[in-house]
């Protein structure tokens, strides 16, 4: 009997040894399973859904050009943008002839002919367009970013003809392919026959000839917690330290990260100065390496749109803008929300910036305003353009927090010249 007893508590002894090794291996700080324990932490503290890159990837506006000088345009999440789009991303376009953009009458094309144009702001690389379009490249034109397409047709020719344009500025790739006949040009431009028409100005930007209908929406608001944060962005949250600064911002640090919080602006800013470099880098990997570093550290609290991959000296910035229903919602100084910006150094993430608001859009409530067009819209044009000239015009949100909420509201977003960014309600 004894014996049993002792082979019994020798049983107990050894499992609650295996159990205790088990917690010591698994679970202190700094163990290798760290990564694993963070990960799956990061998954119940998600700001939003993980994305895709090719849901990220479409053009700022659409331009429907109708001959005879008459335009339209139709932006995401419309009808016609969602249906010609979708349409476009399953034709093939190939044979690729790079031209100079002087051989062109771009002026006489845009007045005289029926076309679509794809506006992508900043540029694309077209590594990340083949993504949504089927595009057969060669390695000159694969180097690229584009920022337009242009698709349109010429009297007494039969083939409709397809323009990729360069961000440069001076060269643009002529598909000697394309899959599309003048028919389905046409029957694309006529969807904007009966839509709100917009006259050109300087080949620059289009005013609309009527006020234009846009939702205001006013929704509740919250806001992640720098728990949260530091769950999403540390491997050892717990072994973060804090350190107050004089501007009120509270910066956590595990010696080598560092996440500061503006609680005024409701701004988180990440950096890993230390991460290790992942090599080559190409504007196309470094935008996806973004996509990647969003999905498993916050995730996506809206629908974004890939805005830019600038490069600058050593690094390169790729930044996303949100949008609400069809238009971009504008970062403000007093208000910074609506766009997430990464900084990356040789194809490593070392800088992550976003807002920590989030919103309940299903709880939205909504009524039509009208933003101003037609005379009344130039006639403020002028005036704001007496400095420099007005080089860009779209329709925006501005946010605004009134305590528990954050209302949406609409405004013309006028870029100039020289750079700089103006707002008309």
């Amino acid at each position: 009997m004894r014996e049993k007893l002792k082979t019994w508590i020798l049983a107990i002894l050894v499992l609650g040894s295996l159990v205790e090794s088990y917690y010591l291996i698994y679970r202190l700080p700094g163990s290798d399973s760290a990564v694993m324990s963070e990960n799956l932490y990061v998954k119940t503290d998600n700001m939003g859904p993980e994305e895709k890159v090719e849901n990220l990837l479409y053009p700022d506006r659409m331009i429907i050009h109708m001959g005879g000088g008459k335009h339209t345009l139709f932006y995401p999440d419309s009808t016609f943008y969602d249906l010609i789009f979708n349409r476009l991303k399953g034709r093939s376009f190939e044979s690729f002839q790079r031209r100079s953009v002087e051989d062109f009458d771009w002026d006489k094309i845009r007045s005289e002919n029926a076309g679509i144009e794809l506006s992508f702001g900043a540029g694309i690389p077209v590594t990340l367009l083949q993504r949504v379009m089927q595009l057969s490249p060669d390695s000159l034109f694969e180097g690229e970013s584009i920022d337009r397409i242009w698709i349109y047709n010429v009297k007494n020719d039969s083939k409709a003809h397809a323009v990729f344009f360069s961000t440069r500025g001076d060269i643009v790739y002529e598909a000697a392919k394309a899959d599309l006949t003048v028919q389905d040009v046409q029957q694309h431009v006529d969807f904007g026959i009966n839509w709100t028409p917009y006259t050109v100005v300087n080949g620059d930007y289009y005013v609309p000839e009527e006020k234009l209908d846009l939702v205001e929406a006013e929704m509740p608001s919250g806001m992640y917690t720098i728990e949260q944060m530091q769950s999403n962005l540390f491997f050892d949250a717990g072994s973060t330290r804090y350190i107050p600064e004089k501007d009120g911002s509270k910066i956590y640090t595990d010696s080598k990260r560092s996440l500061q919080v503006d609680q005024e602006l409701n701004w988180m800013s990440y950096s890993d100065p230390a991460a290790l470099p992942a090599g080559e880098s190409t504007s196309a990997k470094d935008a996806l390496e973004a996509v990647d570093f969003v999905n498993q550290h916050g995730g996506w609290n809206g629908t974004y749109r890939l805005a830019s991959t600038e490069e600058e000296k050593q690094e390169r910035k790729v930044s996303f803008q949100q949008y609400y229903s069809s238009y971009p919602i504008m970062s403000r100084p007093q208000l910074q929300y609506g766009v997430i910006i990464l900084e990356l150094q040789q194809g490593t993430v070392s800088s992550y910036e976003r807002s920590l608001m989030y919103t309940e859009e299903e709880q939205a409530v909504k009524r039509i305003v009208q933003l101003p067009g037609g005379d009344e819209l130039k006639a403020k044009l002028a005036q704001i353009s007496s400095g420099s000239a007005v080089k860009d015009l779209i329709p925006a949100y501005i946010p605004v927090l009134q305590r528990d909420t954050l209302r949406l509201t609409p405004v013309w977003r006028v870029t100039l010249n020289d750079g700089s960014v103006l707002t008309i309600s």
